[in-house]
């Protein structure tokens, strides 16, 4: 069984995210933490309790940053892409219970001291939680299991950032936290652009989805409808990466994946901020900014459309 905490900002793509891992099988969500990001803090969370109550999940839900715990680039929230309540502006009743009085940074702390070298924190936001949960608990890496963070961008096959030409949102909407939960010595994988942008959705994917996954499906074509419309005013198409997901396929089916090993800094000022650097080769270097750093697994190759078919399939058992 896999033990998991599901760190979001949730919006559309995070929404789909978390259906994914619910419908998982081997899969337990020990708790929903939240994070602004795509919308406020009090949008996420409550889009956190909505999306639980509607589904059945068995997680509590944890308000957690409401900002950032260093300088960051760029204000706001990305309402053009997420809709102004976060889930494409569908409408929906506000969900009966509401997340606990404890903050997302001590649950993950409670958790990870509760379930020790079990659980695993699929991160799809800002690190804000993270490093704040570092702070309360140094010993935190010796008690998780693993960090799966979606976010940055390696510029792999030509990819480049979606926030800046090299910055991805999740790492440039708090650099600062990003840079300490890759430096802490958690076990970290990065699953960023150079792979979600591979892994790509158009509407017969969604179409696919409303017809054979039950509600969650429906669900997912209605908040989709305002994610593709601001992809096609971008890119002239209906199409778009899938990119929360993409973390949780790491943790269902890492196999799908290629890896490049080394440690990862993230830029926190300046023109680059939010910049994601992998450094194979840190003996070489001059500056001793990489010395005594601990690696991190980037993802940088994948098998697309294996990942798609596991999602498919996965979500195919909301239907049944």
């Amino acid at each position: 069984m896999k033990r998991v905490i599901f760190d979001t900002d949730i919006g559309i793509d995070d929404a789909m995210a978390l259906l994914f891992l619910h419908y998982a099988q081997g899969v337990r969500i020990e708790a929903i933490t939240t994070v602004s990001g795509n919308a406020s803090i009090a949008d996420t969370t409550r889009n956190a309790c909505y999306v639980r109550e509607r589904f059945g999940i068995d997680a509590r839900v944890f308000r957690g940053a409401s900002g950032p715990v260093g300088p960051a680039l760029g204000q706001g929230h990305p309402d053009f892409v997420h809709g102004k309540n976060g889930l494409g502006d569908i409408s929906f009743s506000e969900p009966l219970q509401g997340a606990e009085l404890q903050s997302a940074a001590e649950a993950i702390v409670e958790l990870a001291e509760a379930y020790p070298g079990e659980i695993t924190v699929v991160a799809v936001g800002r690190l804000s939680n993270l490093a704040k949960a570092l702070v309360l608990c140094p010993r935190l890496p010796e008690l998780l299991k693993e960090v799966i963070v979606m976010g940055g961008v390696f510029m792999r096959r030509g990819h480049q950032g979606n926030v800046s030409p090299v910055a991805e949102a999740n790492m440039a909407g708090d650099p600062a936290a990003a840079d300490k939960v890759l430096g802490s010595g958690l076990s970290v994988t990065v699953v960023g652009l150079d792979v979600t942008e591979e892994t790509i959705m158009d509407e017969a994917f969604v179409e696919t989805l409303q017809t054979q996954a039950g509600d969650a499906g429906s669900f997912i074509y209605d908040i989709t409808r305002f994610y593709f419309d601001f992809y096609e005013g971008i890119n002239d198409e209906r199409r778009c990466p899938i990119h929360d997901s993409s973390a949780v396929a790491y943790l269902l089916a890492p196999q799908h994946y290629e890896v490049e090993v080394g440690p990862t800094r993230v830029v926190s000022e300046g023109v680059a901020m939010g910049q994601t650097i992998l450094g194979l080769y840190p003996e070489r270097y001059a500056s001793d900014a990489w010395q005594g750093r601990p690696d991190v697994r980037v993802c940088t190759s994948v098998d697309a459309a294996a990942v798609k078919t596991l999602y498919l399939e996965t979500l195919a058992l909301a239907g049944k």
